[in-house]
């Protein structure tokens, strides 16, 4: 296999990563609250940078989130790219995608997902035609305050469905969460709700398989945001240790220091390779359902360990909730426990390998450029 970005994925990680280095500073981060950075979402979007997700792929949003997080920058790029414009582009109707993917694009709408499905959480009434009435609370839905539109999964069907937030049966109460993502409390009663259908053909593919499909790129677009938060974390310890003197001589000059770096550099680069491997193994249409359980594994359990150290090397600055070390601090407290725990992960991945879990269904491609037949991407035989 092989991870070498496409010009196109590399072209959009650089742009992203300029964008990001320049407006996501942290006096901006700091004078910006708990909301989103309109300036920032809106030359993003004008860049054209969500829409780049379709053309470059479940591989290219990851290295462009991981520009991201690296600033921790405040806007709700993983979660429109997935909830919106990866789902619907894959599973969407016709209509649906005529309709919603340009304003998705432009950053006109804003889609978020109240994931993962709970057994008893969202309750769904479907009416002849495929409209449907939904009732139940999902506690926190991170950008649900920002949020136009809400893909939300049924507790006990896992059947898909896109919620309008201005609905008159949906509901949005403020949550605060460790990491400002304007997270809100989203309350169904009888709210009116479309249900995602691929190509005009909701049976196409099971809900199911639509479900486990979408939640696997959470997973690997979120774990891709992880590396690049503890990237951040790392570098900014990096800098501090090799510039803050004690008893003469800088602080990562002790060994102590060193390896404390050196591990976490090397957790780093296991969220990432095992985020870029669940990404280059959807985009080339290869089971890639353990590979994503893998990458939320580390990203939850690695990700914890990188952002305590950055916060820990910098010593009682670090504990400083106005430090940028500390936002890092609190992206990776609140990436390690989104869409599960380690030990979910791990559990899961457990019931995949031993057979406890059906195998996945052969999905749809995320993009016609990256489809199993593109040269762009070189395929690999399945063993190692």
């Amino acid at each position: 296999m092989d991870f070498t970005p496409t010009p196109e994925q590399a072209a959009a990680r650089e742009l992203a990563a300029e964008i990001f280095g320049d407006l996501s500073t942290p006096e901006r981060l700091a004078a910006g609250g708990s909301g989103p950075d309109a300036e920032l979402w809106k030359a993003l979007c004008a860049a054209g940078l969500p829409g780049a997700a379709e053309e470059t792929g479940l591989l290219g949003l990851v290295l462009m989130l991981e520009e991201q997080g690296r600033t921790t920058a405040q806007v709700p790029f993983a979660a429109t790219c997935v909830y919106g414009l990866l789902a619907i582009g894959a599973y969407g109707s016709e209509e649906q995608r005529t309709r919603l993917l340009p304003t998705l694009r432009s950053g006109d709408a804003v889609a978020t997902g109240a994931f993962p499905a709970r057994r008893g959480g969202i309750r769904a009434e479907e009416a002849a035609d495929g409209a449907g009435r939904l009732t139940g609370v999902v506690p926190v839905v991170p950008w649900l305050r920002a949020a136009t539109h809400v893909l939300v999964p049924d507790g006990a069907t896992q059947r898909l469905w896109l919620v309008r937030t201005d609905d008159a049966g949906a509901r949005r109460d403020p949550v605060e969460t460790t990491a400002p993502w304007s997270a809100g409390r989203l309350t169904l009663d009888g709210a009116l709700a479309e249900r995602l259908g691929r190509y005009g053909s909701a049976e196409h593919l099971s809900h199911r398989a639509a479900y486990t499909d979408i939640r696997a790129l959470a997973r690997t677009a979120f774990a891709g945001l992880q590396a690049g938060v503890a990237a951040g974390s790392l570098a900014r310890a990096v800098a501090h240790t090799t510039t803050r003197e004690q008893f003469g001589r800088p602080l990562s000059t002790n060994q102590g220091v060193l390896l404390r770096a050196a591990d976490a550099y090397m957790d780093v680069e296991a969220i990432r390779l095992t985020a870029y491997e669940a990404a280059w193994r959807r985009d080339a249409g290869l089971d890639a359902a353990p590979h994503a359980l893998t990458a939320a594994w580390w990203a939850s359990e690695a990700g914890t360990r990188v952002v305590h150290t950055g916060q820990h090397l910098h010593g009682g600055i670090g504990a400083d909730v106005d430090h940028p070390v500390h936002r890092h601090f609190l992206w990776g407290r609140q990436l390690a426990a989104y869409l599960g725990s380690g030990a979910e992960a791990l559990e899961e991945l457990g019931e995949l390998l031993t057979g406890e879990r059906p195998p996945p269904a052969t999905l749809p491609p995320l993009s016609p450029q990256l489809s199993p037949q593109s040269p762009q991407l070189p395929r690999t035989e399945e063993s190692p």
